[in-house]
């Protein structure tokens, strides 16, 4: 399993210092607010281009904002690896998740926790990464939603049936306990926001969340 820190809980005064402190991970995540989709406001593609110019690791955008599909030429630029953006944000998924591969640059799809997982069907052929809220998006430090957890068993076995290419994410109230509960029912990435960031030994801890 992957684990991709959550850049959003990391001390922006001393970003050479906190990557070096999660360097064992391979992926970093941003949550990119906009205060309209979810409440909160984040950053945007300029603290993206920032630790692009200090970190080899890929990047995995997740964009939390309406009408992603204005902003997806931002992110590419400054060197999004993969681009998630919101089922419920756009009237055309099929058409944005094309319009970020003609790219080269990876496609995903989240869904809110109240989104039913079956509205994805028909998108999943094109898919490089279906991102599962377990939490309400916008806030951290929540308690992990169980209804997450039907969620990935039924992407993974469509994945199985059909022979789909893409990765499962799971985001919200991952810790070890959890951790190991969405691995078994087929996640393959995690996102782990203040668990890691409040350990003494983050790069341990990543391996530790990898091979529960």
């Amino acid at each position: 399993m992957i684990c991709s820190p959550s850049f959003l809980s990391c001390d922006f005064s001393k970003l050479e210092t906190e990557i070096k402190s999660i360097n064992h991970a391979k992926w970093l995540h941003f949550d990119v607010m906009d205060g309209i989709f979810v409440d909160n406001i984040t950053y945007d593609e300029k603290m993206v281009k920032k630790i692009k110019a200090i970190s080899s690791q890929f990047f995995d955008v997740h964009l939390m904002i309406i009408e992603p599909e204005k902003h997806i030429e931002e992110y590419i630029k400054v060197g999004a690896d993969l681009i998630t953006f919101h089922l419920e944000a756009t009237e055309d998924s099929l058409e944005l998740i094309k319009k970020i591969k003609k790219s080269n640059v990876k496609a995903g799809i989240s869904i809110k926790p109240q989104t039913s997982v079956e509205s994805l069907d028909h998108l999943l052929p094109y898919l490089d990464l279906i991102l599962i809220m377990s939490v309400e998006p916008g806030k951290g430090g929540q308690k992990f939603i169980e209804d997450s957890l039907p969620k990935i068993s039924y992407l993974s076995r469509k994945k199985q049936l059909y022979n789909y290419n893409y990765l499962i994410e799971v985001d919200g109230g991952i810790n070890l306990e959890t951790a190991k509960r969405v691995r078994q029912s087929g996640c393959d990435v995690i996102v782990v926001g203040s668990f890691l960031f409040n350990s003494s030994n983050r790069n341990q801890l990543i391996e530790e969340l990898e091979n529960v």
